[in-house]
């Protein structure tokens, strides 16, 4: 193998090794010692999907580093700073005059100052929480939903599915509702909206009966909230009648919407269960009953690391555990796919959809609104890494819509909606095959392997560890591309017509 090349491999997974290492600490002590630049902050930004907003955060740059830099040193994991940030400032891709990009939207026609709030949950469950994360630069807040049934949790009530470098794959949760008062809660939304007149507060809440769906829709709407969110899909309920059930059944979706509707003037959103075949048939009952839009998708239900001592899922409660709500990047592609339905309904015209399932990085909130949401919802990443999300989340989005010259957000909403049609409409006549990159090929063998027992036994491999196509066995699946470590496999410029025997 070519010795400058493998050079530049080692050193490029050297610098993810480094960043992956890095675990965000709490007022880093690594930004202590820098004057001129903050590199908790910077390598955040990598680590969110933000390489250009890194580089756009250096200043200075002749000036980053003191000669007594102990930054190293001082960093629990011994994460080579220095070496990533110098590695940064060498490259060119600098994005500058980003601030005055318009990133307002709306939410059923009540405008937010950025597509990004907090979802239903832990994360916007007390007046303070919900205060740290409006200063924190966060558009609005859907509260943790409010009830009038006693809720007592269990402990613990978290577990998480997690990659190699400890983050969070996916996460299950089995939590309830609001531990506080109606009263608290009514307290919370009017002391939020007297403080933040400009942040949009949505009131989520959940009824037993018909009378409690209009005592808190009262209540709510006399309390100041903006909208209101229809908790139809907790899947953690003991009530029958409640949660996922109602979401589960489209009757009660538009009979308890219709309610809300009949004892309010303020914008209503439908909170969906992905805990059903089709999520198009009670969204379309949410907007009979009067919702003016969907908000998808809850969590989904899930068993989650099974220990294999005790035999007993996680989380443990004194030897046992339950189904729980699945999260977090795991459940992007689900939440995708309902939303991609809902929005090629016709019945569903008109309706506004709030996004919300895996979103970590600003790319997963584009891919969210290129789809037709207008807005998204996160939680899980808060829960892992804080409301300070929001700096990168604005970052890349600012990034992206200068990149794309999209003056406002509602430019590329839905742009993505018409390319979504079904399996047996896509062109099938022609192939796009392979092509090898041999300057960045390592010989590993990976795409020989995963095309000899997974795919269709249509690559060789030589004595000098090249890998060759073979186009009578080819078929075009790409899983070669797919399982490159080294991204050395492309694709060819023109799609080749095929003879399919006809």
């Amino acid at each position: 193998m070519n010795e400058n090349k493998n050079q530049v491999i080692d050193e490029n997974l050297y610098n993810k090794l480094e960043v992956h290492k890095c675990i965000c600490c709490y007022d880093a002590p690594c930004s202590k010692l820098y004057k001129n630049i903050n590199p908790e902050r910077i390598i955040r930004a990598i680590k969110f999907d933000n390489i250009k907003g890194a580089r756009s955060l250096i200043r200075n740059e002749e000036k980053c580093f003191e000669k007594d830099s102990t930054c190293n040193q001082k960093c629990p994991l011994n994460v080579n700073i220095d070496k990533i940030i110098k590695d940064l400032i060498n490259e060119t891709d600098k994005i500058e005059n980003i601030e005055d990009i318009d990133v307002s939207t709306e939410i059923c026609g009540v405008k937010l100052e950025n597509p990004f709030m907090l979802s239903s949950s832990i994360v916007g469950s007390t007046y303070e929480m919900c205060k740290r994360a409006l200063e924190f630069g966060w558009a609005g807040v859907v509260t943790k939903t409010i009830c009038m049934m006693p809720i007592y949790e269990s402990s613990p009530r978290f577990s998480a599915v997690k990659d190699w470098d400890g983050t969070f794959l996916g996460f299950k949760n089995i939590e309830q509702l609001s531990e506080h008062s109606v009263e608290e809660n009514m307290n919370m939304i009017k002391m939020l909206k007297e403080e933040f007149p400009t942040k949009v507060i949505i009131a989520s809440i959940m009824g037993r009966d018909e009378k409690e769906w209009e005592y808190l829709t009262k209540e709510v709407t006399k309390a100041g909230a903006d909208l209101i969110e229809l908790n139809f899909s907790c899947p953690n309920m003991k009530h029958k009648g409640t949660g996922s059930d109602v979401g589960q059944n489209p009757d009660l979706v538009e009979h308890y919407t219709r309610i809300v509707r009949e004892n309010t003037n303020i914008p209503i959103l439908a909170k969906m269960t992905p805990n059903i075949t089709d999520m198009r048939e009670p969204a379309i009952a949410a907007k009979k009953g009067g919702a003016n839009g969907i908000a998808a998708i809850n969590t989904i239900k899930s068993i989650t690391n099974i220990d294999t001592d005790s035999f007993v899922p996680e989380p443990q409660v004194n030897g046992k555990s339950a189904l729980g709500g699945y999260s977090g990047q795991a459940v992007k592609p689900i939440a995708l796919r309902f939303i991609a339905e809902m929005v090629n309904c016709n019945e569903l015209d008109g309706i506004c959809y709030s996004g919300m399932g895996g979103i970590y990085t600003w790319k997963d909130a584009v891919e969210f609104m290129l789809l037709g949401c207008t807005n998204v919802q996160v939680t899980t990443a808060i829960m892992e890494y804080g409301y300070r999300i929001i700096e990168d989340l604005l970052l890349g989005l600012k990034i992206f819509m200068r990149e794309k010259n999209f003056k406002k957000v509602s430019d590329f909403v839905g742009k993505s909606k018409a390319n979504v049609i079904n399996n047996d409409e896509l062109e099938k006549d022609t192939v796009e095959f392979p092509k090898f990159n041999y300057e960045k090929c390592i010989g590993c063998g990976r795409c020989f392997i995963s095309c000899r027992d997974g795919g269709h036994n249509a690559i060789k491999f030589n004595e000098d560890r090249k890998p060759t196509i073979d186009g009578s066995k080819c078929v075009g699946c790409q899983l070669c591309r797919l399982v490159c470590p080294q991204s050395a496999i492309g694709i060819l410029p023109n799609r080749i017509k095929i003879n399919k025997g006809q």
